[in-house]
């Protein structure tokens, strides 16, 4: 899916519609939109009550008449209707009648790497009800290491571990390509259920996935117990249990295991010149899961190797295309010699 950066420049709207949250980045104007990949709906009317932040807030508190839906998962659009409709809302009237009175709009999107055909047509399908005539696709991984800050136009290795909700990705890149690529089906929402299990079976609580705040602290500098509010699974009232964070730690062992493996993997696909480099620069994180306290420290420990965190690392990948579109990237000039 190579999109040469001419293609990208004629573009004047980036999006990242990603399974945590929606962002769009229009073209000498920076972000206006970062909200969550979330709508509110009346089943009963087929209406939309909510989008973004409104409809996140509504999770596990509606009516059995309001269904509250993420129409994007594991990186894919598995509700094309539904994305469509909260884009609409997300981005807003007046922007989009603009958009609209422009006879040929191209749109350019972050879509996973080596993704599916019909992954990539369900974007270029959502898309087209912002009034998008043509839809370039960018891989979001080398989106992000760009707007992460790294060369990755130079002839020089650069590691990128993009955190996302549902998966994480993993590659080495080189003169602006992709050298060795990892998906890893595993993410921040993989670490949130690892914790819900733990406590639902160690100490009998159920607790929703929003009141994970505190225990996303365990990886960092955390007390060595905590106390935690939730239901009881036999009785069904509120209960407050204290929580061993080294149990926490030990439980979201399987997850982080899963994406060690997938860097493991990567550097073992690389040139010896190449893992040379990164023994250098090190490793950059990038995506919403990034901001998990001592991620980094614990994936620097278990490869040996500096971890690094970009700054703003959820907006990463958007940001990476915005350069793109704004010509602030330009590749290194192979040409050919002549004979």
């Amino acid at each position: 899916m190579p999109v040469s950066l001419e293609q990208m420049r004629r573009c004047s709207v980036a999006v990242d519609l990603g399974a945590s949250r929606t962002r769009v980045y229009v073209k000498d104007t920076g972000l206006v939109v970062n909200e969550p990949t979330v709508a509110a709906v009346n089943t009963r009317t087929g209406a939309l009550l909510a989008v973004g932040f409104l409809a996140e807030r509504m999770t596990g508190r509606t009516p059995d008449h309001i269904q509250v839906v993420r129409p994007v998962a594991g990186g894919a659009v598995v509700n094309i209707e539904m994305a469509q409709r909260m884009l609409r809302h997300l981005v807003g009237g007046k922007l989009r009648k603009s958009w609209r009175r422009s006879p040929a709009l191209r749109i350019a999107a972050c879509v996973p790497h080596d993704s599916e055909p019909l992954v990539q047509r369900a974007i270029r399908e959502t898309l087209s009800a912002l009034g998008a005539r043509r839809v370039e696709l960018a891989d979001t991984i080398i989106c992000a290491a760009v707007g992460s800050g790294l060369p990755v136009e130079h002839a020089e290795a650069t590691m990128a571990v993009l955190c996302g909700a549902g998966t994480t990705q993993v590659a080495v890149l080189s003169l602006g390509a992709i050298v060795a690529a990892e998906t890893v089906p595993v993410g921040g929402d993989s670490i949130d259920c690892a914790v819900i299990e733990h406590l639902r079976s160690r100490h009998g609580l159920l607790l929703p996935r929003q009141a994970l705040g505190p225990l996303r602290l365990v990886m960092g500098d955390m007390p060595s117990r905590v106390e935690v509010h939730g239901r009881d699974v036999i009785t069904g009232l509120a209960r407050t249990v204290e929580v061993d964070t080294e149990s926490v730690r030990q439980a979201v062992d399987t997850p982080l295991t899963a994406v060690l493996d997938g860097i493991r993997t990567v550097l073992r696909r690389c040139p010896p010149d190449l893992v040379a480099d990164l023994s250098d620069r090190g490793i950059t994180l990038a995506g919403g899961s990034a901001l998990l306290p001592g991620l980094d420290t614990t994936l620097s420990r278990a490869t040996g190797m500096a971890v690094h965190t970009a700054d703003q690392p959820d907006t990463c990948a958007v940001r990476g295309l915005g350069a793109m579109l704004e010509g602030r990237v330009e590749p290194m000039r192979l040409d050919p010699l002549a004979s």
